[in-house]
């Protein structure tokens, strides 16, 4: 008889400490702005608006083949229209822009691929086949074969049109944004008219953007912040007859005050290190804002064993909440387990603001259970986002589309070092079904309710401190009994609630032999509720010390 195959598991990467943030930025309102004010910044917007689109034009027709002498000429350009530091601050930009646009088009290449991939497979299986864990199976129906066929015809077009573009450098940029764009066509369903739209534009694409200087007064000469909150714009060439101050300077008669991180802010400008500054108006509020960035070293990470010292909690990440339960150092759960909710429909301003409440709530819980690190999952949705893999199952295509993984690395690495907290990310391959099948039905009780999210949290803190995520390896092949000692993975002897070998105390429950048991073969022991306690009487009396 052949032996059954082994189900084939793929290799579960090593659990890391994730590095700390580089840079910091910080927002303020500009209030109380006259209406000379915003006149000079609406004019400075738009003249050096035009600057960058042209620049951003310039770029994206050198291609691949872009140097350092095209830069040069087009920077000299820039600086006859405005100013050398606003030239360069454009060119930074716009190379940020073409090489951001450079990766999203190689993400686009990438999905196409899977997607081709997957619709050859299933159109190369029988009508009606069935699929199983690891691979799809055909499609149900010879329409809905016929249908599939014409959109790999459709994404064969698209990626090698998207292959062309990538080899000649060609790269598809809207200053602005794509989105405010297309809602110009249908300004009923963007619940805008046409003048509200044209504001929108316009500000988005206005550039009021200056790169910091180390070693310049207050660590930026193009637009100024001294300690005190005055703001001030170096004004380009040609609109320098509107400065107010000296040295072709308007000062304006806001102030910001930055009370988040403000003392970190004003000890960078008090030594002249570099803080980039950026205006921005939102045209929706009609409101002005000023946002401050400088970078930082990276905060360096403690040991992954220092992490793991004082215990973990395991963060499930879901649609909706975050489930998180502590861990000991030794990998019991301790305590009852939680969850953070958030809600992540509507604009993305509002689920940026929900996530970052969520984590909040998670770090200071963290930090009050006294641990040094939070697990969580490595997750990466990009291949699993593709229509083709999941089909029909759009609710699903639509709930891991929403869930906002990047953003969430990012605050949750920020927000965390600002508490001390590390983030220790593990593989997420079987963590919600291994501590569904280990951990769900152990600690379900009458008074816990224990769910699948809330298991997977075990999981994730159980890999995080590097221990197996089943509660205790099988037992010795031989019998049931400990001869060949303990199990391997067992928790510490202090540890409280340790699956430990405990002694077998002979009586009914447990159906051990009776020391004279040989003596007494042919005797059975009565199965009465008063024999019975008469038999438990007599065990612990011999197992009594005799003189």
């Amino acid at each position: 008889m052949a032996e059954p195959k082994k189900k084939q598991l793929r290799a579960i990467a090593t659990p890391f400490v994730a590095l700390g943030p580089s840079g910091v930025a910080v927002r303020d309102r500009l209030k109380h702005l006259r209406s000379e004010d915003e006149k000079v910044l609406h004019l400075v917007g738009e003249h050096l608006e035009s600057l960058a689109s042209s620049d951003l034009k310039a770029r994206c027709a050198d291609g691949n083949g872009h140097d350092e002498d095209r830069w040069a000429a087009r920077k000299q350009g820039l600086t006859a229209q405005s100013s050398s530091r606003w030239a360069r601050s454009i060119t930074k930009a716009t190379h940020d822009q073409w090489a951001l646009s450079r990766r999203c088009q190689l993400a686009h290449i990438q999905g196409l691929e899977a997607g081709v991939r997957t619709l050859m497979y299933r159109l190369s299986q029988p009508v009606g086949e069935k699929g199983t864990k690891k691979a799809p199976g055909g499609y149900r129906s010879k329409g809905e074969w016929f249908q599939k066929s014409r959109r790999l015809h459709t994404l064969e077009r698209r990626l090698d049109a998207a292959r062309a573009d990538r080899e000649a450098g060609v790269v598809h940029v809207v200053r602005g944004g794509k989105k405010l764009a297309r809602n110009r066509h249908n300004l009923q369903a963007a619940q805008l008219t046409e003048l509200e739209w044209r504001q929108r534009w316009e500000a988005e694409r206005w550039f009021l953007a200056a790169d910091g200087e180390s070693g310049k007064r207050f660590g930026n000469e193009t637009i100024r912040v001294a300690p005190g909150g005055e703001v001030s714009i170096k004004l380009p060439a040609p609109l320098a007859h509107l400065a107010n101050a000296p040295r072709g300077r308007y000062v304006l008669a806001s102030k910001v005050q930055f009370q988040h991180r403000g003392d970190e802010w004003r000890d960078r400008i008090g030594g002249n290190r570099a803080v980039a500054y950026r205006i921005h108006y939102d045209a929706a509020r009609g409101r002005w804002y000023l946002t401050a960035a400088w970078s930082r070293p990276v905060v360096k990470t403690i040991p992954l064993e220092a992490a793991r010292a004082q215990g973990v909690v395991g963060v499930n990440t879901n649609a909706d909440h975050f489930a998180a339960y502590l861990l000991d150092p030794h990998g019991n759960a301790a305590g009852e387990p939680k969850r953070f909710f958030s809600d992540l429909a509507g604009t993305a301003d509002h689920r940026d603001a929900q996530i970052r409440h969520a984590i909040i709530r998670l770090l200071h819980w963290a930090k009050r259970c006294g641990v040094k690190a939070i697990g969580i999952e490595d997750l990466d949705f990009a291949q699993d986002k593709t229509r083709e893999k999941h089909g029909r199952r759009k609710w699903f295509r639509q709930l891991i589309s929403g869930m906002p993984t990047g953003k969430l690395k990012a605050r949750l690495v920020s927000m965390a070092a600002e508490y001390d907290l590390a983030i220790v990310a593990v593989d997420p391959a079987y963590t919600s079904m291994w501590g569904d099948q280990h951990w769900r039905k152990p600690l379900t009780s009458d008074k816990r309710k224990m769910s699948r999210h809330d298991a997977a949290g075990i999981a994730i803190g159980r890999r995080a401190l590097g221990h197996p995520i089943r509660r205790r390896t099988a037992p010795p092949h031989n019998d049931q009994s400990d001869r060949r000692g303990h199990r391997t993975v067992q928790a510490d002897r202090g540890a409280r609630g340790r699956e430990e070998t405990r002694p077998r105390i002979p009586g009914p429950r447990t159906r051990s032999v009776q020391p004279d048991a040989e003596r007494k073969r042919a005797t059975r022991a009565p199965k009465t509720v008063r024999d019975t306690r008469s038999d438990q009487v007599w065990v612990q009396d011999s197992l009594l010390p005799t003189d």
